[in-house]
Parts: structure tokens; sequence; C-alpha cells
């Protein structure tokens, strides 16, 4: 019998966790905590744990055990358990102890026996545009043989789980979450890993060109205060095109923007030091951003920033350097907002996330 981490010489579950780790390994695909996999079979579903990394697959009990039918037989009966799913994990299997993935509803929802949800910034940077029905209904016309579909924003947990248990039944090969990223299904591992191929090369949009961050103007800026300038090279992309600094301050793109780098990003403004920056805040009484951006500089990041916030910090740059020159974008709203900051679910895992950070 399998458990979370191996697969006790089950060849298709250690494939499951191969794909799961490949996918999390990917910074285009998945972004630290981000994104869920799962696995059915015999009436048990494996799916991530909430919190954790599907980097981290196979070496480290990150799947969860759970019955597959009575949660959706619960999500279907609008019963409250279904947005945890922790009254239907097999405790006998569950050796981590961790609870399931805030998403697990809608992988109970879906038939096919291998799910992968992940935070694709192709598929981000398509599905936040305002056209993006016809963006992606144009480019998903290359893989005619598959079948796809578009999902409406939603809250993750069973808001969006029931909006994707209205089109389970047709069993769709792909599904693009507005705001949010993509489902790829089917029936087996292998098949799973060459749709997501073909599905990514599909998707694939142009990159902004951008300069090269200037670390020592970075640096000069952020003395004295509790701002770093961004370890990772790539993550400077959000500072250094006006289009990609326009598009990260209009507002919260996707959920995982929200719950690790917050509602804003700040703008500092030619020549302002942080220092002056947030004493300026401050004197109005407001809140001091996690992600500050120096136009034509390059991006600082506030040192109370986790692991996990870190890895975002990255995915908006790769997102926003995919978002069209000029193109309309649908940010959440004030509202969706505040669902996700005020979701238990959401401060359960940013406290693993920061449990995680000061253990590393």
């Amino acid at each position: 019998m399998a458990s979370g981490n191996r697969s006790d010489g089950d060849p298709a579950f250690d494939a499951f966790l191969a794909l799961s780790r490949d996918i999390g390994s990917d910074i285009l695909k998945t972004q630290g905590a981000g994104g869920n996999t799962s696995f059915k079979r015999d009436g048990v579903m494996w799916v991530k744990a909430s919190g954790t990394w599907l980097a981290h697959a196979g070496e480290r009990d990150i799947m969860v055990p759970v019955t597959a039918a009575p949660l959706v037989t619960a999500l279907r009966a609008g019963d409250p358990s279904a947005e945890k799913a922790t009254d239907f994990i097999v405790t006998e299997l569950n050796a981590s102890g961790l609870r399931p993935s805030i998403e697990t509803s809608f992988h109970a929802a879906l038939p096919q026996a291998v799910v992968a949800h992940y935070h694709c910034v192709n598929a981000i940077a398509l599905s936040v545009l305002t056209d993006r029905d016809v963006m992606i209904a144009k480019l998903m016309a290359k893989l005619p043989d598959l079948r796809w579909t578009t999902i409406p924003y939603r809250r993750p947990g069973t808001p969006l789980a029931l909006e994707i248990d209205r089109v389970a039944a047709t069993r769709p090969d792909v599904l693009v979450l507005y705001n949010h990223g993509i489902i790829i299904t089917g029936d087996t591992v292998d098949e799973v890993r060459e749709r997501i191929a073909r599905v990514t090369e599909a998707l694939s949009v142009a990159v902004r060109a951008e300069a090269t961050a200037d670390t020592a103007a970075l640096q000069a800026l952020a003395d004295g205060s509790d701002f770093h300038v961004a370890d990772d090279a790539e993550s400077h992309k959000t500072a250094l095109n006006p289009a990609n600094v326009a598009f990260a301050a209009g507002g919260s793109l996707y959920p995982d923007h929200v719950i690790f780098l917050g509602t804003e990003i700040g703008v500092l403004s030619p020549g302002e030091t942080v220092t002056a920056y947030v004493d300026a805040r401050r004197a109005r009484d407001l809140s001091i951003p996690k992600m500050l951006l120096a136009p034509g500089l390059g991006v600082l990041l506030s040192n109370e920033l986790t692991a996990g916030g870190r890895v975002m910090a990255r995915c908006l740059a790769e997102v926003v350097s995919r978002i069209p020159d000029g193109a309309s974008v649908t940010y959440l709203s004030a509202d969706e907002e505040y669902e996700l900051t005020h979701w238990e679910a959401e401060q359960y895992r940013q406290a693993l996330d920061r449990k995680a950070s000061r253990q590393a």
C-alpha cells in the first residue's frame, strides 16, 4: 500500500510522485506551495497536503489519502465538511498527519484518475485578460483533439469546486481557471504528462524585454530599512519595464498574489528611499507592502517575506512580463481579496509557510 511519499513498489504511484515533483520544480508552472496533484485508485484519492511543495514529492511525505466519492456527495449536498475535506481522510494511511489541499474537493469532482493543477504563468497571463475568451480559444485551437473549457474566477475551495463540478461529467482534458491557473487531467500519469507538454507549448506567449537590475542603486535605496534587494535575478523583471510596473501595481491578479504578497505592490518615486517611503505610509496610517518596485532599477522585498513569498515575487514577474502591451486586465475585486485574506484555510497555509521558513 502506498504512503504519501513512497510507492512501496507501486510503479504507477512512483510515476505520479515523479510527475508531481517535475511540475513543482518548474518555476514557470508552480511556485512554492502553489498547485496540487491527485491520484485516484480503489476509492482512495491521494492529494497534495495543504502548505506543502510539489517539488518535494517523493522525498517528503506530502500526499494525503481521502475517500473521493463521499467527498463529492458532501460537496453537492452543500455540506460544510467538503471545504477542508479533513473528515474524509483515510486516517490509517495518513502517516504525515497533514490535512488535504484546500482544493481537494475539485480533484474529487473530476472523474479522471490523475489530475494536475498548477499555476502556469502563461495560463495566468492569458486568464487575466479582458478578452481572454478569444485569446485562449485561438491558442487552444492548436490542440483540436483535447476537450477544454474555461472556469470563471471563484474562491479556491468549495466555490471553485462547485463550478468545476458543473462540467466534470464532460471529462474535460484541460480547464483554464480565470485569474488562477490551469488543470490538466487524464487516465494515466503518462497521458497527463504528455498533455502538459502540449498545452504548455500551445499557451506560450512572448515575454516582454526588459533591462538589467541595478543592484547597487537598489541597495542604496534599501539601506537602513527592513527591505533587501531580491536575490533572484528574474524577479526584478516586474520593475524593469513600465508596462510590467503598471500591471503589477494595478491590482491583485490571482489568489497566491494576494496570499503571499498582499493586496498592494508598492512603487517608489524616482530617488525615493525605502525609509522615506515607509515613513510617509506610516504618517498616513497605511500598511507597508511586502514588495516594492523601483521603476527601471529593480525589486525590493520585505525582510519578513517568507520563502513562499519570495517565489511568488518571481511568479508575478513572469506573469506581468507576459501580459501584452496595452492589454485590458481583469483584477480581483476588493471583496474577492477580502474573501482570501480572511479565509481560515489560507491562514493555515501561511502558518505552514512561516514555519518552514523559520526551520530553513
